[in-house]
């Protein structure tokens, strides 16, 4: 069985309205740091069940509870969510992990290394440098993991 999942990333506070459409029908959403306000969440809730990790702007009180770091299980996919990737410190493949998703960088990306598939959805929020404004989704079918990055 298929599950759609929305991935996004350095929020820093807005929720972009194109969100709502790009997540339609997502099973979870997983969120890799930089909310900026619980509202964020908040909203996202509406749409689907969420897993967040508390990125290095995520100071304040309401963020003080939100993990650094977690771990998804759909099925017999497991991914790794943390909010800057050279602070990840493991070989995931070693760990059994499908996918790691972060943020903190701003720019989108998607590889496979070692098996495992690594994707930074970018930046969702106000936009910074001259980079997009980005979002990502996964399938997980079975023990398979693919994802895309998708502009707002």
């Amino acid at each position: 069985m298929k599950k759609f999942i929305g991935v996004i990333s350095d929020t820093h506070g807005l929720l972009r309205p194109e969100v709502r459409n790009v997540f339609a029908g997502v099973d979870l959403i997983l969120h890799a740091g930089d909310i900026g306000k619980a509202e964020v969440i908040e909203q996202l809730e509406a749409m689907a069940p969420v897993i967040a990790i508390r990125g290095n702007n995520d100071t304040e009180a309401w963020a003080r509870m939100i993990p650094e770091t977690e771990v998804a299980e759909i099925g017999p996919v497991r991914i790794f969510i943390l909010h800057n990737l050279k602070e990840i410190g493991f070989n995931p493949a070693d760990r059994q992990f499908q996918a790691v998703i972060s943020g903190h960088s701003h720019r989108p990306g998607i590889e496979t290394r070692d098996g495992v598939l690594f994707l930074n959805p970018g930046s969702a929020g106000p936009r910074r440098f001259k980079l997009p404004s980005t979002v990502a989704r996964l399938t997980v079918e079975g023990a398979a993991v693919r994802g895309e990055i998708i502009k707002l």
